[in-house]
């Protein structure tokens, strides 16, 4: 019986493998998939984004400058490259820009390595027909590098900590003086709910590509969700151009395959089966892989909830505000026992002081110019400290809130005796921050109002 049931199981197991062609690819196929592979392959390896997501949970005890250890070993030739034959500096800056000049030498040295590997590859293995078992391969790795990324920036929309609500000082600040990119994230961060949606797109995206039997739906989802991206990354001068643009290219390649179903589809006949080739041969080995992926998109999941959890309680909602948090507009300004009038050539009188983060404040002179200082305040003693950027000590003052609406500053500011009383802004009056709703029905637009 157990040699009858084994007999049975191989020939499911037969029955279950991918029905490959014997037809050859033509030469150009070959030379196009040779040079792909190569280059793809490498761009997830070199370039500092891809592969760090597969650390799950362990992501939250990287360095901030984790990505100059990851690009340690191609630094030096990126280096070389740049400064020789583009005479520029391609030093890899934490600046969190995904498209520094280092990266753009980076893409230059891969796209190199990959024409010449191409041809010698094409050389040493002109007589071979096809591709098919190492394609299989190739394109599960690709799929699941895109769904890492699809998750990470779900789940940053999500809890929406991407795009977060704007602080107080940019509530202060004129929109002509934003950069495209701040007109964006500010746009998105006005609308939480908007943001949520985004990232819930962009997360189902990436649990059908892991899913079994939903990668077809996960690829479609994740182009129609990257192409949106890099077109807001081009246009608003977002730098995560290049990673935008290859998470979209890895969507292409995912779905080349399967263009013949989908054109069945779109022209009313059968769609047949999946196209795309397959790594394993055995139903067995199908059922394997299949539990893997779901126990990585598990894993995934539970490192990225960690990892968001964990901003929403540093830089997110969930973070510490200063004690005097709020924006304070200067309703009486004296200056060793003289009332200084609110003229907006007086480049020294204040107009208003914002506190937001704990240990920061800023500043708004009488021409709106604003000013980050370091705020030391210390609740006990009434007592807040000032210091300029570099250090430099600004001001040392005493506080009072005789009503809670209410401040009075008293001390030594850049050397003067100063007394400035403050009123707080109702930020429930801002239009940017009044709970509106939604409005089904509305006779006039709604553009709010500037602030006096």
């Amino acid at each position: 019986m157990q040699t009858i049931d084994t007999a049975a199981e191989s020939a499911t197991d037969r029955d279950a493998t991918n029905a490959e062609s014997t037809r050859s690819w033509n030469p150009m196929s070959r030379i196009v998939f040779r040079f792909g592979f190569l280059y793809l392959v490498q761009f997830c390896v070199f370039y500092p984004q891809l592969l760090i997501d597969f650390i799950g949970p362990f992501q939250r005890l990287l360095p901030a400058d984790w990505a100059r250890y990851w690009m340690a070993p191609s630094l030096p030739v990126v280096k070389w490259v740049g400064s020789s034959l583009f005479h520029t500096d391609a030093t890899l800056h934490d600046s969190g820009s995904g498209d520094q000049t280092a990266l753009w030498v980076l893409l230059f040295c891969l796209l190199v390595i990959a024409a010449v590997g191409t041809v010698l590859w094409t050389v040493l293995d002109r007589n071979r027909s096809d591709y098919r078992r190492l394609s299989a391969w190739f394109l599960l790795f690709l799929r699941v590098c895109l769904a890492g990324q699809m998750l990470g920036y779900g789940f940053a929309k999500v809890f929406p900590l991407q795009m977060p609500e704007p602080a107080l000082a940019t509530l202060l600040t004129p929109y002509g003086d934003f950069a495209p990119m701040s007109v964006l994230w500010n746009q998105v961060g006005v609308s939480p709910v908007y943001e949520t949606l985004l990232g819930t797109a962009e997360l189902l995206g990436g649990l059908l590509l892991l899913l079994p039997r939903t990668q077809l739906a996960g690829i479609l989802l994740s182009l129609v969700g990257m192409a949106q991206v890099w077109v807001l990354n081009m246009t608003f001068d977002v730098p995560v151009k290049l990673l935008s643009f290859h998470m979209m290219l890895f969507c292409l390649v995912l779905l080349a395959p399967e263009l013949p179903r989908l054109t069945a589809v779109l022209t009313g006949r059968a769609a047949g089966r999946a196209a795309t080739p397959q790594p394993f041969r055995t139903r067995r080995a199908v059922r394997w892989a299949a539990s893997v992926q779901v126990l990585l998109a598990v894993w995934l999941t539970v490192g990225y909830v960690w990892l968001e959890l964990d901003n929403w309680r540093e830089i997110g909602p969930g973070r510490q505000k200063s004690e005097l948090y709020g924006i304070w507009t200067v309703t009486d300004f004296t200056r060793d026992g003289q009332s200084v009038p609110p003229l907006l050539t007086d480049e020294t009188r204040w107009r208003r002081m914002v506190f937001d983060q704990p240990q920061l404040a800023v500043v708004q002179r009488m021409d709106d110019e604003l000013a980050p200082v370091a705020a030391q305040i210390d609740t006990g003693a009434h007592r807040l400290a000032l210091r300029s950027e570099q250090g430099a000590e600004l001001a040392d003052l005493s506080y009072e809130r005789p009503a809670p609406n209410r401040l009075v500053l008293t001390g030594q500011l850049d050397g003067h005796a100063v007394a400035i009383a403050l009123d707080q802004v109702d930020l429930a009056q801002l239009p940017l921050r009044q709970a509106r709703g939604l409005h089904l029905v509305q006779d006039y637009a709604n553009f709010g109002k500037v602030m006096g």
